[in-house]
Order: structure tokens, then C-alpha cells, then sequence
């Protein structure tokens, strides 16, 4: 089985990685059977390994005030940068992780985050691995410099392949067998942007802006041309008035061209290989869908949030179905925050960190709610100071 491939390809280094941060972790959803909270280690061995920790009772705290409790967002493609990781690397359990991940992906990991070259990072199939395991590397170091907020956190997010990292640290998924997964996912999206000329366009409009239309009007313009079935949607709701659309190159030259009389105030071309979250990423769907079907998902021990509807996942066929659904939907991470941060007047807001590269998360979070961005903290992974 595929899935297994990757636990083999850990194995090696079970005696190495200790337990990962959430494993302590004691969570009120916690039940006989599942990890002690968060994230297994890498290598997760079974039950009765010496390496592993008894599974604690169910216990059900007192609701905390939210002030007390934490948030964490995971990053997405497009926030990887060289030299990322750097300020990790001294931390427990992240070096053993890039490991792990060497011999799950067949390449050195660390060595592309750390020298690039860029723009072999820059490719789908290598940035998705790398911001999954630089993200939970930042985990790795939040736990060692603030453990409260491991302990505390209620809910995580994640944008696109960011939401594997969410999932992972939640207790739902595996490293290794996620890992695996984003391998998979990062090739299949790789080879469907190969299949036609698409792109995605970064949109901020001004309040008037008809989004849907505009792209329906670029899919005429594509019909126009002799193109048959062209497409052109929005695929990140990312803050009011900002979108990513995406779809045929075409269409896209249309939007640009057009963007005053459709009252785009900028428009930018993302340094991405193909439309995602749209339906030109349907070929990449049944891989997908079948290493999801191999691997272990269980039921994420704090609120997961997805990107198809912004709600929490429910169960296991739930994750395992939104993930493949997410690949041809659009990211709705506007929806996600609002979800997430809603509270009536005078509630406090938890504490939110951004673990991973970059501050994009947190820019969004700004735009969409800027009281909860008061207590919002980028984990940093290029230095050891912030």
C-alpha cells in the first residue's frame, strides 16, 4: 500500500525522534485510543513501543477565557522563501523531521530550504513538502519558547496545503503518511498544470467590484477566441475586497487588460505553475483520493477548519473528503477567520501565531479583523531572535 511506504520509509528513524510537541498535549477531547493531544511522532510506532505514551483519560475542562487560549495558522505555497528553516534547526525533534522527510521524498529537503536554488523551490512538487515540514519545525519551536500555547490551543487552520500541517498538528493524520500525501498532492498539481497555459491572478477591487462577472465575462472573451470550456473562477476569498482568480492564461490576460473597467485596483500574476482550486486541478483528485483512502485519519482533537466551507471538521470520511474537494474549490480563508474569530461584544480574542513562512495569514487576518490581529504573533524560522 502506498501509505505504507511512507511509515517503512521512516522506520529508520523511530529510535531517533522522540514523541512531537501536541503528543504531550492534554486536550479535553481526548479519549482512550488516540495520541495524549496534537501531533504523533514522525515515525509513529505502534502502541506498545517503548517510545510510546500511554493514551490519557478523558477529562473535560472548565471553558478558559479566550484570552488565555491560542490559535494557530499554517501557511500555504507561496510563502516559502530560501533560507527557511534556518532558525530551526536547533530546536527538539527538526532535524530528525527533515530526516524523515528525505526519506519520504527521495531528496534533501533541508539543503533546498536552506541554499535553494530558488527556483527549484519554487516548483509545486518541492514547495509543498517544504512548507509542511518547515511549518511543523515552527511548531517545534513555539513549544519550546511558549509550551502554553500548545497547551491552550483550541483551533487551527491552514491555507491549501497548509491545512495538512493543521491536521497533522491536531492529531488527525500521521507526519510521515501526511507527508506522503503532500508528496502525492504536490505532483498530481504539478502534472495538471502541465495539461494547459493557466495561471492565478492576486485581485484587489474596489467595493463595487463583481468578481463572478468579471470572470464570466473573461470566459466569453476565451469562447470568443475559439476556446472550448475555458476556465476562469475565484480561487482564495482572502480578505474583503481581495481574491486570487484563477484559470485559463487567457482569460487571465483579459482580466488585466480590463481591470479599470471592471474596477480591479491591482491586479498581479502569482509565481504559481497552474490554476489551483479550480476545476483544471481535476486530474489530480483520485491520486489524491487514494492515498487519503491508505493513510490513517482520525478525528482532529481540536476545531480544524476547512478551506472548502470554512466549518470544523466533523470526522474522518470528512477530512478525507474535504481535502480531495478542496483541490478544485476555492480556499474560502476569508469565511475560515470569520468562523474562527466570531464572538459577541466584549468577548476576548484568543492568542493567534502563524507558524510557518512568511506573514501572509496574518495580513489577511489584519484586513478581516483587526482586534483579533492585536494578539497575533508570527513564530519566526530563519533566526533564533525574533
Amino acid at each position: 500500500m502506498l501509505a505504507s511506504v511512507a511509515v517503512r520509509m521512516a522506520a529508520s528513524s523511530r529510535g531517533k525522534v522522540r514523541s512531537l510537541v501536541s503528543l504531550s498535549r492534554t486536550l479535553s477531547t481526548n479519549k482512550p485510543g488516540s495520541t495524549a493531544g496534537g501531533y504523533p511522532h514522525p515515525a509513529e510506532a505502534p502502541a506498545s513501543s517503548p517510545n510510546s505514551e500511554p493514551a490519557a483519560a478523558p477529562q473535560w475542562r472548565p471553558k478558559k477565557d479566550p484570552s488565555g487560549c491560542s490559535v494557530l495558522l499554517f501557511p500555504g505555497q507561496g510563502s516559502q522563501f530560501v533560507g527557511m528553516g534556518r532558525g530551526l534547526l536547533k530546536y527538539p525533534n527538526v532535524k530528525e523531521m527533515f530526516t524523515v522527510a528525505q526519506k519520504i521524498l527521495g531528496y534533501d529537503l533541508l539543503s533546498l530550504c536552506l541554499e535553494g536554488p530558488e527556483d527549484e523551490l519554487q516548483k509545486t512538487v518541492h514547495c509543498q513538502p517544504a512548507v509542511f515540514v518547515t511549518s511543523l519545525a515552527a511548531v517545534e519551536r513555539l513549544n519550546q519558547e511558549n509550551p502554553k500555547a500548545i497547551e491552550m490551543c483550541v483551533a487551527a487552520a491552514g491555507f491549501s496545503v497548509g491545512e495538512f500541517a493543521a491536521l497533522v498538528f491536531s492529531g488527525a493524520m500521521n507526519f510521515a503518511e501526511a507527508l506522503y500525501a503532500v508528496k502525492v498532492r504536490a505532483e498530481t498539481m504539478q502534472k495538471a498544470s502541465e495539461l494547459v497555459p493557466s495561471g492565478m491572478l492576486s485581485v484587489i477591487g474596489r467595493p463595487q467590484a463583481q468578481y463572478n462577472y468579471a470572470c464570466l465575462q473573461a470566459k466569453e472573451h476565451c469562447k470568443s477566441l475559439g476556446m472550448e470550456n475555458p476556465v476562469c473562477s475565484v480561487a482564495n476569498y482572502l480578505f474583503p475586497d481581495g481574491r486570487v482568480i484563477a484559470g485559463h492564461q487567457q482569460a487571465l490576460d483579459f482580466l488585466q487588460e480590463n481591470s479599470r473597467r471592471l474596477k480591479f485596483m491591482r491586479t498581479k500574476t502569482l509565481p504559481v505553475s497552474g490554476a489551483f482550486h479550480t476545476e483544471l486541478m481535476a486530474s489530480a483528485t483520485e491520486p489524491l483520493r487514494e492515498v487519503l483512502r491508505q493513510v490513517e485519519v482520525r478525528r482532529p482533537e481540536i476545531s480544524v477548519y476547512s478551506n472548502v466551507d470554512g466549518k470544523r471538521y466533523m470526522n474522518e470520511s470528512h477530512v478525507r473528503r474535504q481535502l480531495v474537494k478542496q483541490l478544485v474549490s476555492p480556499v474560502k480563508w476569508e469565511q475560515t477567520l470569520h468562523e474562527i474569530y466570531e464572538r459577541t461584544q466584549g468577548q476576548h480574542f484568543p492568542h493567534t501565531y502563524e507558524v510557518g513562512p512568511g506573514r501572509q495569514l496574518g495580513a489577511t487576518l489584519q484586513k478581516c479583523n483587526r482586534k483579533a490581529y492585536q494578539t497575533y504573533a508570527h513564530v519566526e524560522v530563519t533566526t533564533y531572535e525574533d
